[in-house]
């Protein structure tokens, strides 16, 4: 209350003091001195105040001073009341636990109607991995409703500091017109109970300064009677604001259907997966011996189990992308040894992050990743092995799979030879060298030679003339005879 009455000259002596722009208008002045307030309360700075604003008013009473008898009684009601107000900002100033967002926290950003002077626990968002928090411009606040419209405008007015700009226009390029270190809005249910996703509310609508931002839109989704989603993320509202000392005015448009929604404004540097990857190589391997003292746990022997496991299978392909691993990462919530590949896992998440094992189904934050260690070691001495077995002491083997006998079908060429009556035994010839018996070869997967057939035409005229024959072996059954 004490700046909001500030004249152009005390605002500038305040910013001058500590060493902020004194340029601009009136409430390009007043803004900053309010977020001088709000988010710098150096004891050093309200005695400034205090003194600005005793100052002001001494002179102003020795102005005005006249005898009792002449002063009027609005004169009389206006400087009564100048004195209660300045004994309740004195009280307030010197109270040490005062809440001075509830006190300005009206002018920055406009969006609700000051809060009960009873401690409320604040609404909290959970950490992003993708985006590291640098200043916070603004804390979770509730958007309140003004009137009984389903449609419903929260206004929030604020300037960024001479730091907060350089630190964005110096920062990198993720890609064009893509700053790496953003403003952000951030949009959450209102509850405090534990931190909070984000969460847009419906018809929701964000206008910086005089453009709109965009939104991200929702999923189609592919199954019959279910509702698309929309990925509720940081909105970026960099490009569209004033990188200067010059007030930015951002209006949020929601609708308003029961639920309750707070909104945050921060300043974030962006992450990239193979960013996040290294910071993951760095403090996150865990060391083979502790891997293996894991794999002792798992394969432990269970007296009240009446099977006993002597060993597991461990894949060494990614269930992600089906490809062999190359950083064997998982969870250390999970209670499985598989693990998935971190590289792809974090440039899926980068793109939608859900945050999910693909083995167990179970949530994998990356604060709870592991590279194994052990597994590491164990891909560079097995380079000819898709899957490996742990066993009970901690080591292990490669299982490799076997080849597949070939099941291409190969036609014999049987050795056949003249054989007694039974067709047992094979029966001398005087083309045979050293009592050895001469045999035909015949290739079975040619045709029938023409003799063949005509024999078997003459064979059956005789059958036709003699009546019926017994049967008689086949070639093929022959062969294997004579083979055996």
């Amino acid at each position: 209350n004490m700046v909001m009455s500030f004249r152009v000259s005390d605002l500038q002596m305040l910013l001058g003091f500590v060493g902020r722009s004194k340029s601009g208008l009136k409430h390009e002045l007043v803004t900053r001195a309010l977020q001088l307030v709000q988010f710098d309360c150096s004891p050093e700075v309200f005695k400034k105040i205090k003194e600005l604003y005793e100052t002001r008013y001494a002179k102003k009473s020795s102005e005005v001073a006249q005898p009792q008898q002449h002063r009027s009684p609005e004169a009389l009601s206006i400087h009564s009341s100048y004195d209660r107000g300045s004994t309740v900002a004195r009280t307030s100033i010197s109270t040490t636990n005062i809440d001075y967002p509830t006190l300005y926290g009206k002018y920055l950003n406009g969006l609700g109607r000051l809060p009960p002077k009873v401690a409320k626990p604040e609404v909290r968002l959970v950490k992003l991995p993708f985006y590291t928090t640098l200043d916070e411009l603004l804390k979770p606040t509730e958007l309140v409703p003004q009137n009984n419209e389903k449609l419903q405008e929260s206004p929030c007015i604020f300037a960024l500091t001479p730091r907060q700009v350089e630190l964005i226009r110096n920062s990198r390029e993720l890609q064009p017109g893509v700053k790496s270190v953003q403003v952000v809005l951030r949009i959450c249910y209102t509850d405090t109970s534990s931190p909070q996703e984000d969460q847009y509310p419906p018809n929701i609508a964000v206008k910086v300064n005089h453009s709109y931002c965009s939104v991200p839109g929702y999923y189609p989704s592919n199954k019959p009677g279910v509702e698309p989603k929309r990925p509720c993320r940081p909105i970026n509202l960099t490009h569209l604001m004033y990188l200067s000392a010059a007030t930015n005015r951002i209006t949020v448009t929601w609708g308003n259907y029961g639920k309750s929604y707070s909104v945050g404004l921060y300043l974030v540097r962006q992450m990239t997966s193979a960013e996040l990857l290294q910071r993951l190589k760095t403090i996150g391997i865990k060391h083979p011996e502790l891997c293996k003292a894991l794999v002792k746990e798992k394969l432990r022997l269970d007296p009240d189990s009446e099977i006993a496991t002597t060993g597991v299978r461990v894949s060494l392909i990614c269930p992600l992308v089906k490809m062999r691993l190359s950083v064997p990462c998982r969870a250390e919530t999970c209670a499985h040894l598989q693990c998935f590949d971190a590289v792809f896992y974090l440039q899926m998440n980068e793109k939608k992050p859900t945050w999910m094992c693909p083995v167990c189904d179970k949530p994998a934050p990356y604060d709870q990743l592991i590279i194994d260690g052990l597994l590491s070691k164990i891909l560079t001495e097995c380079e000819d092995a898709d899957e490996i077995e742990y066993l009970v002491d901690g080591s292990w083997c490669p299982i490799r799979a076997e080849k597949e006998r070939s099941c291409s079908p190969q036609c014999p060429i049987l050795v056949l030879g003249s054989s007694d009556v039974n067709g047992l035994l094979p029966t001398p010839n005087s083309n045979g060298e050293n009592g050895k018996a001469s045999a035909d070869v015949v290739d079975l997967t040619l045709d029938s030679s023409s003799s063949e057939e005509e024999e078997e035409e003459d064979e059956e005229d005789d059958d036709d003339d003699e009546g019926p024959q017994p049967k008689r072996r086949c070639s093929y059954e022959k062969g294997l005879v004579s083979a055996c």
